[in-house]
C-alpha cells in the first residue's frame, strides 16, 4: 500500500495535474454558455472528472511513449521514467484506470457524451506520436485541450451547436501558441535527432512569429465569441484583458532571452484561462 502511494504521488507529479487549470476553465465556460447560466451541479461535477482523468491518461501516456526520448534530451532526463522512480507497467495501469473513469463519467452525463468519449479519448492520446509526424503537433495538442468546451456543451445539452466550435478554435490556436513558444528551449535537441516541431522547422524568430500569430487568432475568435453569444461589455472586457496578456507574455520571453519561459507559460496561461472563464461567466450572468 505505501508503494502503491508513492507511486501515485509520483505520477500526479510527473503528468502535473494541478495544470489541468489550463484546460477546465474553458470546459466550464463551455458548460455556462451552453446552460445560459450554471448547469447542474451534478453535471459539473462530472465534467471536472471528465476533464481532469482525460488530461491525466493523456500525460501519463505522454511520458510513457516519450520515454526513450526524454532520456536523450538534458532537459527532461530526470523526468520519472527514464529516471527509473516508477515502472512502465505502473504507468501504463494509471493510463488504463484514468481512461476508465473518464469513460464512466462520461456515461454518467447524457448517451452522446458516451458515445464520443472513445473519439475524444483517441485525440487526446494521438498528440503522444505527432511530434515524429508533423511540424504542427502544437496544433494538435491545442486540439485535444479545445474539444473540451465542444464537449462540455454536449454533457449540458445532449447536442453541439456550431457556434461552441469557435471557442474550440480559439483554445487549440491559445495552446498550440504557447505550446510553439514552450518547444523553442528544445529547439537544438529537437533538429539534432530529427524531431518535429514549428522551432525545429522555422528557427526560434520564425517561432515566436508563428505563435504571435496563432495568439492574434485567438483575439479575432474571442471577439467573435463575443459577438454570437452577446456577451456584451463585459464579454469584450474580459477579452481585452486576456489580450493584454499575451502580449505581456510576449515581451517577457523572446528568441535570445527564454530564462522567463516558466513564468510564461504556467503562471500566465494559468491567469489566462480563469480570466476568460470568469468574463464569460460574468457576462452570461449580467445577461440574463
Amino acid at each position: 500500500m505505501a508503494s502503491l502511494v508513492r507511486n501515485t504521488a509520483v505520477t500526479l507529479e510527473m503528468i502535473k495535474w494541478e495544470h489541468s487549470i489550463f484546460a477546465l476553465p474553458f470546459a466550464l465556460t463551455g458548460a455556462v454558455l451552453a446552460a445560459g447560466g450554471w448547469p447542474p451541479a451534478v453535471k459539473l461535477l462530472w465534467i471536472v472528472v471528465c476533464m481532469v482523468a482525460a488530461r491525466s491518461a493523456a500525460m501519463a501516456f505522454n511520458r510513457l511513449v516519450d520515454a526513450t526520448l526524454d532520456e536523450a534530451n538534458p532537459r527532461t532526463k530526470m523526468r520519472a521514467i527514464p529516471a527509473g522512480q516508477l515502472s512502465w507497467g505502473f504507468v501504463a495501469g494509471f493510463v488504463v484506470v484514468s481512461s476508465a473513469v473518464f469513460l464512466v463519467a462520461a456515461a454518467m452525463l447524457n448517451r452522446l457524451t458516451l458515445e464520443l468519449a472513445p473519439v475524444a479519448l483517441v485525440v487526446v492520446l494521438a498528440y503522444s506520436y505527432m511530434k515524429r509526424l508533423t511540424r504542427w503537433s502544437h496544433l494538435v495538442l491545442g486540439l485535444a485541450l479545445g474539444i473540451a468546451p465542444s464537449a462540455a456543451w454536449i454533457a449540458v445539452t445532449g447536442s453541439l451547436d456550431p457556434r461552441i466550435i469557435v471557442l474550440t478554435g480559439l483554445v487549440m490556436l491559445w495552446v498550440g501558441g504557447f505550446d510553439v513558444l514552450y518547444a523553442c528551449q528544445d529547439f537544438e535537441h529537437d533538429r539534432a535527432v530529427g524531431l518535429n516541431s514549428v522551432p525545429a522547422a522555422f528557427g526560434l524568430e520564425g517561432a515566436f512569429w508563428i505563435a504571435r500569430v496563432m495568439h492574434l487568432g485567438v483575439v479575432g475568435l474571442a471577439i467573435w465569441l463575443d459577438r454570437l453569444f452577446g456577451l456584451g461589455v463585459v464579454g469584450y472586457v474580459g477579452t481585452a484583458i486576456v489580450a493584454g496578456l499575451l502580449v505581456y507574455e510576449h515581451c517577457i520571453i523572446s528568441p535570445r532571452d527564454l530564462r522567463r519561459m516558466n513564468a510564461a507559460f504556467f503562471l500566465l496561461n494559468g491567469i489566462i484561462s480563469v480570466v476568460f472563464f470568469l468574463f464569460v461567466a460574468g457576462a452570461v450572468v449580467v445577461r440574463r
